[in-house]
């Protein structure tokens, strides 16, 4: 896959370093597009990247990029994977996906239409590690699960503070990093939540910074989500079954788990990244582009909406403005 990367911060250069270090795959960046043409250029430099462009709207016209990674602002993901699609382009864009649900299938209904594949970015769908949970679950080898915990957070100071709270921008906790408890909840139950009560604190951007999620699941299971961007917290999960419970030390980075039985003595599952856990999105990407597909069958358009809808629900809750209204 000949791929172009829209904007140059963090999580683009994530994406560079992995094309670079799957040497078994025929994956290549072949362009860069930012609206500062000295940052596209530094970062085309840095990462050994033939062109780079100052606009966005230059690099998803470039006609040999197959396939473009978005990796801009919140509120900047339902234009710029627009724009990539007007020009026949697919898509992988960053979570969130947009900063609501009904951009979400408009996106996904546009790439429908023009025979263009496009997904969310939600990477730790694809991982090794979970593929064996979701088999575990599914053949009930532990027993029925019955509840779910998860917590990720982390301090966000200075310039990055403000761009991670601006509303304007898409900021907040839920969906900056919430997305990933919730997405993590939903490829667990496959089911949206009955019912959700909550608690959460607003900072001076009118954003929230720390929640706290109670969520019930049709089958009865439930579920206990924490999310913050102003509290340092462990990205750990515990799930309970009847007859065990598995702790995932970091359910980001999902490479073990360890699994303690009610009868019997413990025991771990390693499966370690063969790079950084990215490859495996990108993989998916390019196996449903070179089959003819518009979507992923693992992370389908309706999991991607789900999850969006939830934290439109979630907001209105909370009774936060949203930063597309």
């Amino acid at each position: 896959m000949k791929w172009g990367i829209l904007a140059t911060g963090t999580i683009a250069a994530k994406l560079a370093k992995t094309v670079a270090e799957m040497c078994s795959d025929d994956e290549k960046i072949v362009a860069v597009g930012s609206r500062d043409a000295e940052r596209a250029q530094e970062f085309a430099d840095t990462y050994g990247i033939g062109r780079a462009y100052g606009s966005y709207e230059e690099l998803a016209a470039d006609p040999e990029v197959e396939a473009v990674y978005i990796a801009t602002p919140n509120n900047m993901h339902f234009d710029n994977s627009m724009l990539c699609l007007k020009h026949g382009k697919h898509v992988l864009c960053e979570k969130p996906f947009t900063t609501n649900a009904d951009e979400a299938e408009s996106l996904y209904h546009e790439a429908d239409k023009r025979g263009l594949f496009i997904m969310e970015a939600f990477w730790i769908r694809f991982l090794p590690l979970y593929e064996k949970l979701l088999r575990i679950i599914e053949a009930k080898e532990l027993g029925e699960l019955r509840h779910v915990r998860c917590d990720y957070g982390f301090i966000a100071k200075g310039a990055r503070r403000e761009r991670k709270f601006r509303s304007e921008l898409g900021g907040g906790a839920l969906l900056d990093i919430g997305i990933y408890n919730l997405g993590f909840l939903h490829m667990l139950m496959g089911a949206a939540p009955e019912t959700i009560t909550s608690e959460v604190h607003l900072n001076e951007y009118g954003t929230d910074d720390f929640s706290v999620l109670q969520l019930k699941y049709p089958g009865g299971q439930t579920a206990h989500s924490v999310q913050s961007i102003g509290l340092q917290m462990e990205r750990q999960a515990a799930l309970y079954f009847d007859k065990a419970t598995v702790y995932l030390p970091d359910f980001q980075m999902a490479r073990s788990m360890t699994v303690k039985p009610v009868e019997g003595e413990p025991y771990t599952i390693d499966c370690p990244f063969e790079v950084n856990g990215f490859e495996y999105e990108i993989r998916e990407v390019t196996r449903c582009v070179r089959a003819g597909k518009t979507h992923s069958e693992i992370f389908r358009p309706k999991d991607s909406v789900a999850v969006l809808r939830l934290m439109d629900e979630i907001r209105k809750l909370w009774n936060m403005k949203f930063s597309f209204e």
